[in-house]
Formats: C-alpha cells, sequence, structure tokens
C-alpha cells in the first residue's frame, strides 16, 4: 500500500483532501473551513443528539450523603 495517497472529502465544503502528515488541517482543506466548523459547534448549530429523560431524579446528581 506504499505510494497511495488516501483522499478524503473536507468535512465542510467536500474538497478532496490528502491524508498525510502533511495535510496540516486534516480531514480540513483549510484554516478557513476548520474555523467555521468550529464556530459552528460554538454557536451549537451543530449537536449531538441524545435521550432526554422524563424523570427529572435520574438526571440530578446523585448525593453521597443520602447513602
Amino acid at each position: 500500500m506504499t505510494g497511495r495517497v488516501r483522499y478524503v472529502p473536507c468535512p465542510r465544503c467536500g474538497a478532496q483532501v490528502p491524508w498525510l502528515p502533511a495535510s496540516r488541517h486534516r480531514p480540513f482543506c483549510s484554516e478557513r473551513c476548520r474555523t467555521i466548523d468550529l464556530g459552528a459547534w460554538a454557536t451549537e448549530r451543530y449537536r449531538v443528539a441524545s435521550e432526554d429523560s422524563d424523570d427529572p431524579a435520574e438526571d440530578a446528581p446523585a448525593d453521597d450523603a443520602a447513602r
């Protein structure tokens, strides 16, 4: 497999990025795409789905003193 370069799409713009140590911003194609993506996470445009509990007792932290 030596000599073959793997390319991956930039998550932001879709440009093909060589998967090499020399590709400083991988998997992004540039600092600009990396910064735009980070900003989207910071402003909560991207979110990780989770299952919400209807029982508030399940969401509350455990109280070690009550045990």
